[in-house]
């Protein structure tokens, strides 16, 4: 398997792969990841190149993005001081479910931000759900606070506010890197 940094031809495939997972999550009884993800937003977010896929064969097998930037009011000035590199939207296709990619991609992307300089592989999850925060823990991030209030929309609740981080450091993640 091999990554790759999306392109705008990618984007509805990217469109795609998170509406079977929105799916996937309705199944299990979740909440997240409801509302369509504006394509407008996605196709900056590929263009500024922060976007990742995992290639296998004709098949996305999962995608990643990495950003030194974060959703305000999530993590303090003092956690915004230091070198960090957020990880957001990781998905795994259904069809490789189960093969530790999550944990291979999580790997990489702390092995990708320990070589830019970043101290921290930090992410917010959707804060209803308690199976994606333990699949977490397990990968060996850090519960730091979870976040309840000034959501997005009218200061109201946040439905992603789950902080957690770990250390960045070399890995072996087993994917063939083609983004550099």
């Amino acid at each position: 398997m091999k990554i790759t940094s999306a392109r705008p031809d990618d984007l509805a495939k990217l469109l795609a792969f998170r509406e079977e997972a929105a799916a996937w999550l309705t199944r299990l009884g979740s909440d997240q990841w409801q509302r369509p993800y504006p394509a407008d937003r996605l196709l900056a977010t590929i263009r500024a190149g922060a976007v990742f896929m995992v290639i296998d064969g004709d098949l996305t097998a999962g995608t990643i993005t990495l950003s030194p930037d974060v959703e305000e009011g999530l993590w303090t000035e003092q956690e915004l001081s230091e070198p960090s590199t957020f990880v957001t939207k990781l998905t795994v296709a259904r069809s490789h479910a189960g093969q530790n990619l999550g944990g291979r991609l999580l790997d990489w992307a702390s092995d990708r931000a320990y070589r830019d300089g970043a101290e921290w592989l930090r992410l917010d999850a959707w804060t209803t759900n308690s199976a994606l925060q333990r699949y977490y823990l397990r990968q060996g991030f850090e519960h730091v606070r979870t976040v309840f209030e000034g959501g997005a929309v009218n200061g109201g609740p946040r439905v992603s506010g789950w902080l957690g981080q770990r250390p960045t450091a070399p890995a072996v993640h087993g994917l063939e890197d083609e983004t550099r």
